[in-house]
Parts: structure tokens; sequence; C-alpha cells
């Protein structure tokens, strides 16, 4: 026999905000929610009770409340005499009592579903193309999802949106809408981005020729750089550190003399062949090979891995667990002293805003310093042509393995 109970369900709305009360269904070991036309604030009502409490109108809700459950309770009692509750799944049971308590409820599902399958809207061009992207950025597409079903108030809202609805008045809304919670006009312009890429699809397609983004433009604004300088790359380098930091750091080292490369990618790669690394980036799937220097390879050596080159998901369970605890080590990393009877460190951070993003442009920015070209800077970030032939040029590749080499001596050795 089904079973019914009275509860405030909202468990993402914040204590202060009023939540909606549902009845809720229990049969066969399953649940299903009703919800009613009532909100109540958590202090307004009696989970023990089973009633309103501390409202002006708490009488007629409590009542309104207690009718609902009973026309519920009748209608699973309805079911179980003519021997069809069994037989019924618990939303089943919550389908056929909502057709009958609220019939209105039938015919918004049935017209959200005639809008849901217009696979030529917006909305489910945008999912398509989401779905068709790797995990990591199919993320991101989705986050972009979310922030446009939050400014439109509704997932059904989004999706009857078409393109042309899209114009630039409604994006800059967007933006400003955006801007109340991130502040960072880059932030916000990858969501820019990603609906940009929905309507360039959509037009190759011929889906539609509505293109707002001949006026709306995407504007990145300049950033702080995130490099040290080459004497403070040189402070850093010879930071003491304990035993546990001093693997970050050394991990840190081994990103910047494998050319500023990436955590996830310095984490999967699994062994050397000829003294060279080769790997296809996580980012951008496109193939890079960087020859292994005598520094780098005695780091290696020391955190070698069971089934990886570096013995980082053997002890991790992913490169972000790592890369976050990494990140705060090295923003704490910098003198400090023993105070108190326990001996507790107080530092003093050298350089609190590093992250290990930094290695990759400080990789960048000593390189031009020391006058190497930006064609074989671009090749060595892989920011070159990036065809298959010019992948195994032998000519461009050791340009780019000379620069490393001038590179790693100058910030070691002083060598120009």
């Amino acid at each position: 026999m089904a079973t019914t109970k009275i509860l405030l369900e909202n468990r993402r709305a914040k204590i202060a905000q009023p939540q909606i009360v549902k009845i809720r269904i229990y049969h066969n070991l399953k649940t299903a929610l009703i919800s009613l036309e009532i909100k109540l604030l958590p202090s307004q009502w009696s989970e023990s009770l089973q009633m309103v409490i501390n409202h002006p109108e708490e009488k007629i809700l409590s009542e309104a409340i207690r009718n609902a459950k009973s026309n519920v309770d009748s209608l699973i009692n309805s079911l179980d005499k003519r021997k069809k509750l069994d037989s019924m799944s618990v939303v089943e049971v919550k389908n056929y009592v909502e057709s009958i308590m609220y019939p209105e409820r039938q015919e918004i599902k049935e017209q959200k579903s005639v809008i849901r399958k217009n696979k030529n809207n917006f909305a489910s061009r945008f999912l398509t193309f989401a779905e068709s992207k790797k995990p990591s950025t199919k993320s991101i597409y989705m986050h972009t999802y979310k922030r446009l079903v939050e400014f439109v108030g509704s997932e059904e809202s989004l999706f009857r949106l078409k393109f042309e609805d899209l114009g630039r008045q409604w994006l800059t809304k967007f933006d400003v809408f955006l801007s109340e919670t991130s502040k960072s006009k880059n932030s916000r312009n990858i969501h820019f981005r990603n609906i940009r890429a929905v309507f360039n699809e959509a037009l190759d397609d011929e889906i539609t020729s509505f293109y707002p983004f001949r006026r709306f433009k995407i504007r990145p604004v300049a950033t702080a750089k995130r490099n040290l300088k080459i004497e403070d790359l040189r402070t850093l380098f010879n930071c003491k550190c304990d035993v546990r930091e001093q693997k970050y750091l050394d991990i840190f080292k081994l990103m910047f003399m494998l050319i500023g490369i990436n955590c996830i990618d310095l984490c999967n790669l699994k062994e050397i062949n000829d003294g060279r690394i080769e790997f296809y980036r996580a980012k951008t799937n496109r193939l890079y090979s960087i020859k292994v220097e005598p520094e780098a390879m005695e780091i290696i050596e020391r955190y070698r891995g069971k089934n990886y080159l570096i013995d980082i998901l053997d002890r991790w369970k992913s490169h972000k667990d790592f890369m976050l605890k990494m990140n705060k080590a090295l923003k704490m990393m910098g003198p400090y002293k023993r105070v108190g009877r326990g001996g507790k460190k107080v530092r003093q951070p050298l350089f609190p805003k590093i992250s290990t993003y930094w290695a990759r442009h400080t990789w960048a920015t000593i390189a031009a310093s020391l006058d190497i070209s930006r064609d074989v800077i671009a090749h060595g970030l892989g920011h070159g042509n990036n065809t298959v032939t010019d992948i195994y040029i032998d000519f461009d590749q050791s340009k780019v393995d000379d620069a490393n080499r001038k590179v790693i001596d100058w910030v070691l050795y002083g060598k120009k």
C-alpha cells in the first residue's frame, strides 16, 4: 500500500527563502513528489505536527494542505480497491493523481513536449552541440546553459527561444545579468564564445541566417601577467622547503623545464622515447614532442611512478586533486619561523598569487627576453600552425629544443 506525507522539499533553497510544500508518495520502495501551490518558510512549517505555524493565515493554509493530502489518499485508495495499485510505479501513481487534481499540469507537460521536439530551436541546438564535445569541454558549455536558464527563468522558457530572439540587446542584458555574479569580463566572455559557437554551427547547417555577433563584440580585457621575473624564479627555485613542499616545488620546476607542460598532461605521461616525451595535449588534442633535458630527467627519476612516468596519479585521486594542493603549497612557499611552544610556522609567502600555470607564462617571457623568436616560442607552446607536417619538421623542432636549453641555462646557471 502506498503512503503519503507532507514536507517542505527544496534542499538547495536558502533557509530564509520560501519553499514549496509537497506531498511525498512512497510506493514500492520508491518516492515521487507532488507540488502544492503553497510556499512557506521553514519556520512556518511544523514537521512533527504536519501543520502551518507562525503564519497569519495558518488555519486556512493548514486546512488546504490537509485537504490536498486527503484527496491524494482517496485517489490512491481507489486505485487499490480496483486492484491497479500494485502493478503501478510510483511515478505512474503520481501522474494519475496529478491528472485528476491538476489537469492543467498535464496540458503544460504536453506543451513542453511539443516545444522540446523542435530540434532546431536554440536550446536544442545548444545541448546537441555540447553533447558532441569531450567531457571537460562539455562541462564548460553546460555551465553556460545553466546560466542561460537562470537568466530566462526556466528551462522551458529557454526552449521557447529561437535564434532570432537572441539579438544584440538580449545578449547585452544577459551580460548585465552575468556581471552581477561575475565581475571578470573575460570570464563572461567564455559564455558568449560558447553561444557564438552554437550560432556558427547553426549558420553552417543553414538553420538560421541571423547572426548577432556582427554587432555584439566579444572583446577580451588585458589581465595581469602570470609570470615570474628571472630573479624571482631563481628565488623560488632556491627556496628552502620541507619534504612535502619540496615535491611541489620540484614538479613546478619540471613543468617549467618541459616548456610549461600542463598538470593533466604531465600526470598522464607514461614513458620517454629516445629522450623525448610525446603526448596529445588534453586541452587541444594536438601532438607535442619535447626533449627531456638532464635537469628535468633528474626530477623525473626522483619521482618515477609505477603506472605513470611521474607518481602523481599513483598517489593522488586525480590531477585536479594534486593541482589544488600544489597551488596551495606554492602560494605559501617562502621564509618562515617557528613561534610558540608548539613551534607553529609563521610564513612570509614569496608569491601568494602563483599557480602551476605560471610555469608556462614564465617560460615564454624568459624565452622572449633571450631574443628567441616569437615563432619558436609559439611552436614550443603549441601555438604554431601545428599541422602534421609542421610537427615533424626536424629543423623547426630543433629550434624549440635549442630554445628550451637556452632558457634552462640562463635560469639555472646564468649562461646566455
